[in-house]
C-alpha cells in the first residue's frame, strides 16, 4: 500500500472483541493504514488473524476475558512485548441480554456492566499511563444509540453504554493535555453476529422467522438499511489519525437518520 496512505504505520493498536463484528472491521481498517494490531476476545479463532495478515500487518492475538483484571494485565503486557507499546485502543468486547428490569437477575446484569463498562476502564487503566507518558494516545470506545435512547428490555446494556459516555469524558478530559483522545462511537443496528444472534433469539421467541425481524428493523429505519460493520470500522480508524487529534469527549451517533 502506498506510504501516503499509511496513516498510521509505526502504531500499535489493540482491540478488544476483536475476532468479529465491529471490532475485526476496526482492526482490519486500523492495519490498512499501517497499524500493527493485538486482536483480544474470550474466543479466539485463526481467519480473523490470517486477514490481517494477509493485509501485511504485525499481529498478535490471544484469549482476553475483560471482566478479568489480572488477565487483562497479562494481554496488554504480552501484546506490548510482540509489538511495542501501545498507542490505540478500541474497546468493542462487548455482550446484551434481553431482560426486563423487573424479571432480570442479578448476575446477568454484572456481567453486562462488567464487560461494556468496567472492561473499558481495566483496558483504559492499562494503557493510558503509557500513552500519558509518550505524549499520543487514541481511545475510541463502542458505544450505542442506546445509551440515549432506551431500548424497553434491555436495562443493562443501556445502562452500561450510558455509563461508558461518562467514563470517556473523563479520560478524554485527563488526556487533553497529553495528546490523548478518548471518543465514543455510538451506532444503532449493525449487522454483526451478535446482532444476528439477538434476533434470531428474538424470532423464536416471536414464533417468526429470522429474515422476518430483520426486516421489521429495516422497516423502521429512515435510510431502509441495516449499518454494516466496515461502515464503522473506517470512522474507528481515522479518529486514530494525526488529522483527529481535536475530535475527543464526543458521542458520534451513526445512526441512519435513526433516534435509537
Amino acid at each position: 500500500m502506498p506510504d501516503e496512505l499509511q496513516h498510521l504505520k509505526g502504531r500499535v493498536a489493540v482491540v478488544t472483541g476483536g475476532f468479529s463484528g465491529i471490532g475485526l472491521a476496526s482492526a482490519l481498517s486500523l492495519a490498512r493504514q499501517g497499524a500493527a494490531v493485538a486482536l483480544g476476545a474470550r474466543t479466539v479463532t485463526a481467519e480473523p488473524q490470517q486477514q490481517l495478515a494477509d493485509i501485511g500487518a504485525s499481529v498478535y492475538a490471544g484469549s482476553l476475558d475483560v471482566r478479568d483484571s489480572a488477565n487483562v494485565t497479562q494481554f496488554i503486557s504480552e501484546a506490548e512485548a510482540n509489538l511495542g507499546p501501545i498507542d490505540i485502543v478500541v474497546n468493542s468486547a462487548g455482550i446484551s441480554t434481553s431482560q426486563s428490569v423487573v424479571d432480570h437477575d442479578e448476575q446477568t446484569w454484572i456481567d453486562v456492566i462488567d464487560t461494556n463498562l468496567i472492561g473499558c476502564f481495566r483496558i483504559m487503566h492499562a494503557c493510558l499511563p503509557g500513552m500519558i507518558e509518550r505524549g499520543w494516545g487514541r481511545i475510541v470506545s463502542i458505544g450505542s444509540t442506546a445509551a440515549r435512547t432506551a431500548v424497553p428490555g434491555h436495562s443493562a446494556y443501556c445502562a452500561s453504554k450510558s455509563g461508558l459516555l461518562g467514563l470517556n469524558r473523563a479520560v478524554a478530559l485527563e488526556g487533553a493535555a497529553h495528546g490523548v483522545t478518548a471518543t465514543v462511537v455510538s451506532p444503532t443496528w449493525v449487522q454483526t453476529d451478535m446482532f444476528n444472534a439477538s434476533f434470531k433469539a428474538k424470532a423464536e421467541k416471536n414464533g417468526t422467522g429470522l429474515d422476518d425481524e430483520i426486516a421489521k428493523i429495516i422497516s423502521q429505519s429512515p435510510q431502509q438499511r441495516l449499518v454494516q460493520p466496515n461502515e464503522i470500522g473506517e470512522l474507528v480508524a481515522y479518529l486514530c489519525r494525526d488529522e483527529a487529534a481535536a475530535i475527543t469527549m464526543e458521542d458520534i451517533q451513526v445512526n441512519a437518520a435513526a433516534w435509537w
